[in-house]
């Protein structure tokens, strides 16, 4: 294994994991946690695991991003607290 390969890559997960604590605004954040999943299935494929990073890409990514955008494209208009009546 190359560790000049990895180091870019640990480097991103990080970047993207603070990214996703850091926002305040939630649509940011699920967009940052779609680049984590996308690069985490790199770091999976560079570690020659590829059905993983396929499955990681195809679930993590693509699948939970687009639930979690529905979900707050779903939420947005709502009244907040209290009886929704």
């Amino acid at each position: 294994m190359n560790p000049g390969l990895h180091t870019p890559v640990l480097i991103l997960l990080l970047a993207s994991g603070f990214l996703a604590l850091w926002f305040r605004n939630l649509l940011h954040s699920v967009i940052s946690l779609g680049v984590f999943s996308l690069v985490l299935a790199l770091e999976f494929y560079i570690l020659r695991a590829p059905d993983v990073a396929i499955a990681e890409a195809s679930i993590g990514a693509g699948l939970s991003t687009t639930i979690f955008i529905i979900t707050l494209r779903a939420c947005k208009g709502r009244p907040k607290g209290g009886d929704p009546k």
